[in-house]
């Protein structure tokens, strides 16, 4: 192959899997080349990332070294897109009864997807997580491509526990938004003692879900480092948990029920 070609297969491998790292000797050996060779065809990979806003090439130094592409979303890409859906999220006919706000049409957009987990992976991509942990159920494609982007195993939590699982843990929580008593469960099998999780979920009111989320980390001896939400609403209200970082924000105390972008994202 040419360069250029090369370049381009290099991009096509490395973008689909993204945080995992390759040997030079790897794309040496597939391409039947010197890994100088193979180096400066990173170099123009490199650059195209870069320029392109859409992430970067890591690479690691010694005997072994190699290189991995870590996802990333710049502020020229982000604010449109992020304005855009805001946008569709602020129609007033997404406002349902009891404060909450439609969302199932975009938690299953492909594009919205990957706009929100292309967030949630720049912000936490220097927790040192282990994995990515959400509850069931329009969460799950949010939090399944943020793990695919970070290279983590994702959980999911269930409402209820299921044969299929094996021996499970079952909790207790107080639902953030009426306090009423909820339960959870997940396989006894699902998280390692000691682990570290980023904990995403499409929507939080109280955070008692996601303190849900927490309590039973703790039951594996395990923690969160960093909680993404896509949605956050009541802001004048009290939450159970602190230190999220939310994509959109619900204005549900405001008479007109707006959904506005997050403006840490927007720079403001």
């Amino acid at each position: 192959m040419k360069r250029a070609q090369r370049a381009c297969v290099i991009t096509q491998i490395l973008t689909e899997n993204p945080n995992r790292d390759f040997p030079l000797g790897y794309f040496a050996e597939r391409f039947g080349c010197a890994k100088s060779s193979i180096s400066e065809d990173l170099q123009i990979v490199r650059a195209s990332f870069e320029e392109a806003g859409l992430g970067y090439i890591e690479t690691t130094s010694g005997a072994k070294g190699g290189v991995r592409y870590v996802p990333y979303i710049s502020k020229e890409l982000s604010v449109p897109a992020i304005t855009k859906f805001g946008e569709a999220l602020a129609a007033p006919e997404r406002v349902l009864g009891s404060g909450f706000v439609y969302t199932t049409d975009l938690m299953s957009d492909p594009e919205f997807v990957s706009m929100a987990a292309r967030l949630f992976a720049k912000r936490f991509a220097a927790t040192e997580a282990d994995i990515v942990v959400t509850v069931e159920t329009k969460g799950i494609g949010v939090a399944m491509e943020a793990a695919r982007l970070l290279n983590m195993p994702l959980i999911v939590i269930r409402r209820e526990a299921k044969v299929s699982e094996g021996s499970t843990i079952s909790i207790n929580y107080f639902s953030g938004s009426a306090d009423r008593i909820q339960k959870m469960s997940l396989s006894k099998r699902a998280v390692k003692p000691g682990s570290r999780a980023i904990i995403i979920d499409d929507f939080m009111r109280g955070g008692g879900s996601v303190k849900g989320m927490q309590d039973m980390l703790a039951e594996f001896d395990a923690k969160s480092v960093g909680v993404g939400v896509v949605i956050a609403a009541g802001q004048n209200a009290q939450k159970k948990i602190g230190g999220y970082f939310p994509i959109f924000l619900y204005d549900d105390n405001d008479a007109e029920c707006r959904v506005r972008p997050n403006p840490e994202i927007l720079g403001e």
